[in-house]
């Protein structure tokens, strides 16, 4: 086994939210992430609908089924397969396809949630254009699929690509904050960005997509 290996597995299984995880039923460390930031941003509450883009393997959208209890409903998406979920609509999809918009039925969501990350190739450049791509497509999905005043929550790399992406959520939002859980592994680069206020009306700054020259590697 590759030494990088070794230490993953050995960081994995040392992991304190992996234990936790396990224990407490939830299908991955990172619904620790949503719960930290759900705590002290107070996001979710009974009733509210939820989309949870890049859902898989379910952790997130597990917490926010808890949260919106009663009256609530939550929508998952994702590329990969997702085993299903109390009280969470699941699809296979790319979250810019019209499926996620249908599976709405004209209601739209008061939460957006993104814990999308691209494939990392290991090369800073390529790594963040490629996530700054699915950001932005997620902010542009904020336009069909969210309430006026709703609430984006967006996993965020720092670099360049990171000023891009807080341009847009400020050209959109009333109000932008970035958090850092602590469930988020100290060497990496991840945080969140909570963003509140939508206002669709605003006039959008246009994004570029191009590569980052930042020098940071993603490292989720």
């Amino acid at each position: 086994m590759p030494k990088s290996s070794k230490q993953w597995l050995r960081r994995h299984v040392t992991d304190p939210y992996v234990r936790k995880a396990k224990e407490q039923g939830y299908r991955s460390r990172a619904a620790f992430k949503l719960l930290q930031i759900d705590e002290k941003e107070k996001l979710l509450r009974p009733g509210l609908t939820v989309v949870d883009l890049g859902a898989a393997p379910g952790g997130w959208s597990q917490v926010a089924a808890q949260k919106v209890k009663p009256g609530g409903r939550v929508v998952a998406v994702d590329v990969l397969d997702i085993a299903p979920i109390s009280g969470v609509t699941v699809l296979k999809a790319d979250f810019r396809e019209e499926s996620l918009i249908a599976a709405l039925k004209g209601a739209p969501a008061d939460v957006v949630l993104s814990d999308l990350s691209p494939n990392l190739s290991g090369i800073a450049n390529v790594d963040q254009a490629r996530w700054l791509e699915l950001s932005v497509g997620a902010l542009e999905l904020c336009g069909k699929a969210l309430k006026p005043d709703g609430v984006f929550v967006v996993k965020a790399f720092q670099g360049e690509a990171f000023e891009r992406l807080m341009a847009g959520l400020k050209e959109r939002f009333g109000k932008v904050k970035i958090v850092k859980p602590t469930a988020s592994r100290g060497e990496s680069n991840e945080i969140y960005v909570v963003a509140r206020g939508f206002c669709a009306l605003r006039k959008r700054r246009n994004m570029t997509l191009s590569p980052s020259s930042s020098s940071k590697e993603l490292n989720p």
